[in-house]
């Protein structure tokens, strides 16, 4: 029996769609006196690994049941671009008495030549793939510091006809405010009532969050942190691009604004003690929780909230909870 897998995220550009691989595999097939037990197609999904391949992973499963002794592709790289997974594939080909054949590159792994060969087109194929990717990282380094930065907009900028990120004189004094309210003593929450109230730049919603995003963001200053989600998520410094950008407030500003978000951190954790501090993971999301008080008559309650799915539990009634157990 033999099956037959097609799949790439980038076909299209190799001048080869999913219709016409097939057909020349299915006429491979014929030739060689193959029967098609299935097509496994994983259209639009990238060949890097073979973890997150829905087909390709229901491939394997039908080979180590005894449905197939023959995997057939238009190219090697349609099946892996991983060193290190062609390995592994190899090894559970051999287990279970399944070869690799792919038309383009004449591979056959029921010999050893074929096998090494095989070891040899891959290798080929994960530099490439590194050297393109090396090339991307230095053109994208090239942009940002000529001021085209990727991703979403900033608040108080724009884009100008050459895609080159430029202040939005429309917005600018929003970001100008923000800071000098901040210095001022106002708090995130206090600036995002104060903008709300007066329906500032409607329909958009002010929160707390969001004011405390723009008092964070070194793009003010001119400077550009690229990765800094994946940073700091994996507890790491990002990248920085100093003056990429033309500033809407100083570096002076900016520093200031930091130590007095320092002192109000420590205000808050003086005036406050969270004994479930660091400690409550979001139901939903898995999130660590973040502490949080509340102000006014309310101001005896202490929170845990996540930001991102907007829950909130009060400590005293997870006390009670825990107590009951």
């Amino acid at each position: 029996m033999c099956s037959v897998r097609v799949s790439t995220e980038d076909q299209a550009r190799e001048g080869f769609s999913l219709g016409e691989q097939k057909e020349k595999l299915l006429q491979l097939c014929s030739f060689k006196g193959y029967e098609v037990f299935k097509i496994y197609e994983d259209a639009g999904i990238s060949a890097k690994d073979m973890e997150h391949r829905p087909a390709f992973q229901e491939m394997l499963s039908d080979m180590k049941k005894g449905k197939i002794n023959y995997i057939v592709a238009y190219k090697l790289d349609r099946v892996t671009r991983s060193v290190r997974d062609l390995e592994e594939l190899i090894s559970v080909l051999e287990q279970y008495n399944c070869f690799l054949v792919c038309d383009r590159d004449d591979v056959n792994t029921s010999t050893a030549n074929g096998r090494f060969f095989v070891r040899m087109l891959t290798v080929l194929s994960q530099l490439e793939i590194e050297i393109v990717s090396e090339r991307t990282k230095f053109g994208l380094n090239g942009a940002i510091k000529s001021g085209h930065l990727p991703g979403v907009l900033a608040l108080g900028y724009k884009k100008d006809g050459n895609k080159k990120t430029i202040i939005d004189e429309a917005t600018k004094p929003v970001i100008e405010r923000i800071f000098k309210m901040y210095l001022e003593g106002k708090s995130y929450q206090q600036i995002s009532n104060i903008f709300n109230e007066e329906e500032l730049l409607k329909p958009n919603k002010w929160k707390d969050t969001t004011i405390q995003k723009i008092i964070d963001n070194k793009l003010y200053m001119g400077d550009y942190e690229q990765y800094k989600r994946i940073a700091k998520n994996e507890n790491i410094k990002p990248v920085v691009y100093m003056n990429v950008v033309e500033p809407i407030i100083s570096r002076a500003v900016w520093e200031e604004c930091q130590h007095q978000k320092e002192k109000n951190q420590r205000t808050y954790t003086r005036n406050r003690v969270y004994l479930f501090f660091q400690k409550l993971e979001c139901p939903s999301c898995h999130r660590i929780m973040k502490c949080k008080g509340s102000g006014g008559k309310k101001r005896k309650y202490m929170y845990y909230t996540c930001e991102k799915c907007h829950i909130n539990y009060r400590e005293d009634k997870i006390e009670e909870l825990l107590s009951n157990l």
